[in-house]
């Protein structure tokens, strides 16, 4: 009998350290789920543009719909020097709407009187500064056809627009920049290449006073002559 209780028991306890044992496996190898985590992207949008990008085959089509809507043709160009007015030509549309597009745009704000040759030429709208580089990257690359058959002369006072300095066979017009002609007489000998889009109506005395300044060999003046402010008057 007791033999029989004995062996009972030593099953009983045998039984027991068996779960034991598997219940502390099923908890020693039990695997935890990792825990997802959100991976947060960078949602940096570029802000919404007024105008498109513009470029060679899309301005000409924008600048025909913004003269329809924008027919301003007086600006007032603030420089080192004092104030230049200018009336814009209305036969020129194309050059007109272009200029007073960049002038609000603020493109010219800050330019410079980068070429200046006395009793010739003052030429604007550019820099050495990367700010005006920034600028025309945002506005687009872009170039605009002449229009010289509009009975314009390059006569002293009148403003101009030059040709793009890349190889250019047919005279197309660098749209941030222009000039404006001191040369007493004219220059009658740049007609039929360039496009006459207006003409000073005030200030050819500042005109004056920027084409007599030093420059360097390049037509550079030796002391930078900024553009502070282009604006519309009514």
């Amino acid at each position: 009998m007791r033999a029989v209780l004995f062996l009972s028991f030593i099953l009983l306890f045998l039984n027991c350290e068996d779960k034991q044992t598997k219940k502390k496996n099923t908890s020693e190898t039990k695997v935890e789920k990792p825990i997802k985590k959100e991976v947060v992207k960078d949602t940096v949008e570029e802000p919404e543009r007024e105008f498109p990008k513009l470029n060679s085959k899309t301005a000409m089509e924008f600048f025909l719909e913004y003269d329809k809507h924008h027919k301003e043709n007086k600006v007032r160009i603030t420089t080192d020097f004092g104030d230049i007015d200018i009336l814009l030509y209305d036969e020129t549309k194309f050059h007109r709407s272009n200029f007073i597009w960049l002038t609000k745009q603020g493109y010219f704000n800050d330019t410079q009187f980068y070429r200046v040759i006395d009793n010739f030429i003052v030429q604007a709208g550019n820099s050495d500064d990367v700010k005006t580089a920034r600028k025309r990257s945002y506005i687009g690359k872009y170039l605009l056809p002449p229009d010289t058959k509009r009975g314009f002369k390059h006569d002293r006072g009148v403003i101009s627009m030059p040709s793009s300095e890349i190889r250019n066979p047919h005279k197309l017009a660098s749209p941030f920049e222009f000039f404006i002609v001191c040369q007493k007489g004219g220059a009658h000998f740049l007609d039929g290449d360039y496009t006459i889009f207006g003409h000073v109506t005030r200030g050819m005395d500042v005109v004056d006073k920027i084409a007599a300044v030093e420059t360097d060999d390049g037509d550079w003046p030796d002391k930078n002559i900024f553009i502070r402010n282009v604006e519309i008057l009514n």
